[in-house]
């Protein structure tokens, strides 16, 4: 079984009916490029967003090897315990 409509004679067809046609297929290209375009903002933006997770991720790695503020602490001294 085909999933395709049979072919239609369009020489029986009014000029009315043809011009229909002709519109409703202009539409839906219409509709299918505004559907493109939407989809190409949504995947920059998707990539866009993720450029931003991942250099705010590894900024932030960076900043945190630069720190040395837990050098600076001497290690306590360790206790030993006589009985």
């Amino acid at each position: 079984m085909s999933d395709r409509m049979p072919k239609i004679d369009t020489s029986k067809l009014k000029q009315v009916e043809l011009d229909f046609m002709k519109h409703i297929e202009q539409q839906n290209l219409e509709r299918v490029q505004k559907l493109k375009r939407i989809r190409r903002n949504n995947i920059i933006t998707g990539c866009l967003l993720g450029v931003g997770v991942l250099s705010i991720y590894g900024y932030t790695m960076y900043a945190v090897r630069q720190e040395s503020f837990l050098d600076d602490f001497d290690e306590p001294a360790k206790t030993v315990e006589h009985n």
